[in-house]
């Protein structure tokens, strides 16, 4: 259990990554990452360099966004989203409950055959860890294209009915961690908010004892470079 006011995650309880957009060409001749949705958790890009785009696809239809230095960018959950790079695009990467959407909440737009069957879809995105980094730069790669099929398939087929079949296989694929996910809201985000409100009423009796604990904090990442599904990423300490 956290005790009101001890929480030292990000505030809000938020997460934050640094990404180099992949520049490597799909079937469909456009450069960049992975298309995948979250299901419980916004994201938000602050574009620091570069030029590209962000692909999105939703039950109100397909739209892409330009994406240019200063700009802020987030959609919720349930957005397919396909970042696609045009020159160099560099992206800090803010999200909702310690980095949940790095840390199990993404399901990739894999065809149908694999969303069906989790053994299968575990062994089509999951990147071998331990390996050299050639073979783990081919997998990932293989896996963005193949969500890249799944996700041409979605975008070209008329009708609702396509991507709702996809909601309900990703759901169906992250029902078993739902335990896990709620576990990191409580220590995290929720326990950012109780923090707050436990604030507040000491500030509303006129108790400003918790200003003396004031703290500074510095992280550098804990990993550089990691293969993500959009690019390269920085990553950086997740939850408490």
């Amino acid at each position: 259990m956290v005790t009101p006011g001890e929480f030292t995650g990000l505030p809000g309880g938020v997460a934050v990554s640094r990404l180099c957009v992949y520049d490597w060409p799909a079937a469909d001749g456009v450069r960049g990452g992975t298309p995948h949705l979250h299901l419980a958790c916004a994201e938000a890009y602050v574009v620091t360099g570069g030029r590209g785009a962000v692909q999105t696809l939703t039950a109100s239809g397909y739209a892409v966004t330009p994406l240019v230095p200063g700009t802020v960018a987030w959609f919720t959950p349930g957005t397919i989203h396909r970042l696609v790079d045009e020159d160099a695009l560099r992206i800090t990467v803010l999200m909702q409950n310690s980095g949940l959407p790095e840390a199990g909440d993404a399901v990739l737009t894999l065809p149908p055959r694999y969303l069906a069957d989790p053994e299968a879809y575990a062994a089509a995105t999951t990147v071998p860890a331990g390996a050299p980094e050639e073979e783990r730069e081919r997998f990932t790669r293989a896996r963005r294209d193949l969500a890249v099929e799944g996700y041409r398939a979605l975008r070209e087929t008329p009708g609702p009915e396509a991507l709702a079949a996809f909601h309900r296989a990703a759901a169906a694929l992250v029902r078993p961690r739902i335990a896990e996910w709620r576990e990191r809201w409580r220590r995290g985000a929720r326990a950012a908010a109780e923090a707050t409100g436990h604030h507040l009423d000491l500030l509303e009796r006129g108790d400003a004892g918790h200003l003396a604990g004031a703290v500074v904090r510095v992280e550098q990442p804990l990993e550089r470079g990691r293969f993500g599904m959009c690019g390269r990423l920085d990553v950086y300490r997740q939850g408490r």
